[in-house]
């Protein structure tokens, strides 16, 4: 049994973490600030299976400028993020402070606290539009297109020079789209079927052919699981204390083929109205997980089909909607 610190518990993935660590047998300090990003209802119903389960805490505050509840902790897991592409073109200086200074201060904290493990999540964005796929981890991934891109980015090597001259061993974690139940409404699996439920019409940008890497949640919890275990051994036996996975979900779903998956799971007929695409996406992300494979047993399990159907069941037991 091992005391972990989980930033962003309260959020979609790190709700999802929590109660893994926790079936796992670990005790768990969560920490959210429930940033406005989306209501805060909808992060206290992701917690609602945590409170007052024995061997977890949680304490409310913001990574960047909060005491953190590090006591005891052995391992930190630092999940919390300012996410989206989108609203970072608007504010971009807001984003390098959440996920960047944020993170060089967690980390300064763990490393004075003595705590030299870490898990750090970063993104497919970091990759940009020029990198060739499927996105092997020792691509160069200095071209982001995107202030978001570009602080997830920023966070990795922030870590890589903690690792160089405090010995933590970290490892980051660049997800590729992960959809699945507690996902946030403003992404897309979320957004479509609740466009459609609702009989409204999808705004479909561009015209359809864009790809992603849809990762379902349970497989990312997966990797994070074995991430953590990676940073245990890590820089034992001539490995490396510092290193970047993949964790995707093993193949690519084109946009509109992912419309009229949601489509036929919620048994409507989608009605799309094509805009024009959007400054800083990309337009396909695939990940290589070989390595991810290699070093942590990484396989996703749950492929696009089953994880849409999953998703619209959670969808329809929490708002109640049908066809």
């Amino acid at each position: 049994m091992s005391r972990l610190f989980v930033t962003g518990a309260a959020g979609f993935i790190g709700s999802h973490v929590c109660e893994a660590l926790l079936a796992a047998g670990h005790q768990v300090v969560g920490m959210d600030n429930f940033d406005a990003f989306y209501p805060r209802a909808v992060k206290e119903r992701n917690l609602s299976g945590l409170r007052g389960r024995a061997g977890f805490l949680f304490a409310e505050g913001d990574v960047e400028r909060d005491p953190l509840p590090l006591d005891g902790v052995e391992t930190i897991l630092h999940l919390a993020a300012k996410p989206g592409v989108v609203p970072s073109l608007e504010n971009p200086v807001a984003y390098m402070d959440t996920n960047v200074t944020a993170t060089a201060r967690l980390l300064d904290q763990a490393r004075r606290e003595g705590i030299g493990r870490c898990v750090l999540a970063s993104s497919s964005s970091v990759y940009g539009e020029s990198t060739p796929a499927p996105f092997a981890e020792d691509a160069v991934a200095d071209h982001p297109i995107s202030p978001y891109a570009a602080s997830k980015r920023s966070g990795e090597l922030v870590s890589r020079v903690f690792t160089h001259l405090y010995g933590t061993r970290i490892a980051n974690l660049r997800f590729f789209t992960v959809y699945g139940p507690r996902q946030r409404p403003d992404l897309a699996v979320y957004r479509f079927t609740d466009q459609i439920l609702s009989g409204r019409p999808i705004r479909m940008r561009g015209d359809g052919s864009s790809e992603r890497d849809y990762t379902y949640v349970s497989d990312v919890v997966d990797g994070v699981l074995a991430a953590l275990e990676w940073t245990g051994r890590a820089g034992n036996g001539g490995t490396e204390p510092w290193r970047v996975f993949n964790l995707g979900g093993g193949g690519q779903v084109r946009l509109d083929r992912l419309i009229a998956l949601i489509g036929a799971a919620t048994g409507a007929d989608p009605v799309i109205e094509r805009v024009p695409d959007q400054p800083g996406d990309v337009p396909v992300t695939a990940a290589d997980l070989r390595r991810s494979e290699r070093e942590l047993g990484y396989r996703p399990k749950v492929g696009i089909e089953e994880g849409i159907r999953r998703f619209v069941a959670w969808y329809r037991e929490v708002h109640g909607r049908e066809s």
